[in-house]
């Protein structure tokens, strides 16, 4: 019996008494994932993504380990809802435009002290100064620094399009602009590079394209990291007593650490290992979320019908942003249907195995997104499912 198997087998059991469609998640694989991400951040601490996991008591168990501290929030609401939970540290990634998240913000001094807010420009001062509400709470700003690789004067851009501030003079004046301010205090810088981070340098049957990828991406991290310290010098000449510097992503994270720059790494795709992450040659992580789809339909040999299914990941559309069929191995998608909205047809011999009511277990592409699809995840500790806790969606926050 292959690893693969083994689990399969051990999913099954553990889930016996439960009908699908659920979600799970490897509590073993998961710690694991929590370890090596750790190990890889050689002693700085790991901020957690929370978009990522999605999970009030999965962050709680991260965060309980040691290596691990504060949140990396995707909305204000989100955050501010993190601060009332208890969470004392969290880092809000990016941008808003939540004028009642921050009245709120400013008005409550317990928020206030545990959430940092993300700024790239001037207008977005005059936004929250303007939703304010008479909330006199000193605001924590967080720059953001563009990591984009810019070549030929910028005429050729590789990475995402994010922050306006691209070079240390940037980030420095708008430094100074905070500093001028009444109302708000600078912590922090943060700097994401997604096209070394979340951009896979092992693509399988690929090898030109994997080579190209691993240059391109050696390259980015020898341009950031110059840029980066010196932007770092040039915002700590204006905000001494800056808090910390965040970079990094599940797929840099032993380069991010090791620049002296920098003094926290983020991640959080790395604790749930979605199939985005199965092409880096860095690491290697064990899937630990996985869904389950009933078998409900047996058309004809070497087909079955799974209900649901039509779960695509966020990002430029294509193959790699469909699921994965993965336990029992061998099942593939019909190429003429896809991943269904209510149904999902999958092709190949092990269909002929399935009985109607089997679970076939299937990866997401990204990590957190699965959790948008239930309101549960059943925690799996060896063969048994020790705890069924809610997922954000569970708790009746849909925060985009």
């Amino acid at each position: 019996m292959t690893a693969r198997a083994a689990d399969r087998a051990r999913y099954d059991r553990a889930t016996a008494a439960l009908d699908a469609p659920l979600a799970l998640v490897d509590l073993d694989a998961f710690d694991a994932n929590a370890d090596d991400l750790v190990r890889r951040a050689q002693g700085k601490p790991v901020r957690v993504a929370s978009k990522s996991v999605r999970c009030r008591a999965l962050l709680e168990r991260v965060l309980a380990r040691d290596g691990f501290q504060g949140i990396m929030s995707f909305t204000l609401a989100e955050s501010l809802w993190l601060a009332r939970s208890g969470f004392d540290d969290v880092l809000l990634a990016y941008p808003s435009a939540d004028r009642a998240g921050y009245a709120e913000l400013a008005s409550d001094p317990k928020a206030a002290a545990a959430v940092t807010v993300m700024v790239d420009d001037v207008a977005q001062l005059d936004l929250i100064d303007a939703a304010r509400q008479g909330g006199r709470e000193v605001v924590r700003v967080c720059l953001e620094l563009d990591t984009s690789l810019q070549l030929l004067g910028g005429r050729v851009r590789v990475g995402a399009r994010r922050s306006p501030l691209h070079s240390p003079a940037q980030l420095a004046e708008l430094a100074r602009s905070v500093a001028r301010r009444p109302g708000f205090r600078l912590v922090g810088i943060m700097a994401y590079e997604g096209h070394v981070a979340g951009v896979g340098d092992a693509l399988a049957g690929r090898p030109v394209r994997s080579r190209a990828i691993r240059l391109m991406q050696a390259a980015a991290r020898r341009e950031l990291a110059e840029r980066r310290g010196a932007a770092v010098r040039a915002v700590r000449a204006v905000a001494p007593e800056l808090e910390f510097v965040n970079g990094g992503g599940t797929g840099s994270v032993q380069y991010t650490a090791a620049e002296d720059a920098v003094t926290e790494i983020a991640a959080g795709s790395g604790l749930y290992v979605p199939r985005l992450f199965d092409n880096y040659t860095s690491f290697r992580g064990r899937p630990a979320a996985l869904f389950a789809l009933p078998v409900v339909r047996r058309p004809g040999v070497g087909v079955v019908t799974v209900l649901g299914g039509g779960y695509p990941a966020s990002g430029a559309a294509g193959r790699d942003r469909l699921p994965e069929p993965y336990l029992p191995e061998g099942l593939r998608y019909d190429p003429q249907e896809g991943a269904g909205e209510v149904q999902t047809p999958l092709l190949g011999s092990p269909a002929d195995d399935l009985l109607i009511g089997d679970k076939v277990w299937f990866r997401h592409a990204k990590a957190g997104e699965l959790c948008e699809r239930f309101d549960v995840l059943h925690l799996l500790e060896g063969d048994t499912v020790t705890a069924t806790v809610p997922t954000y969606r569970g708790e009746g926050h849909t925060f985009l």
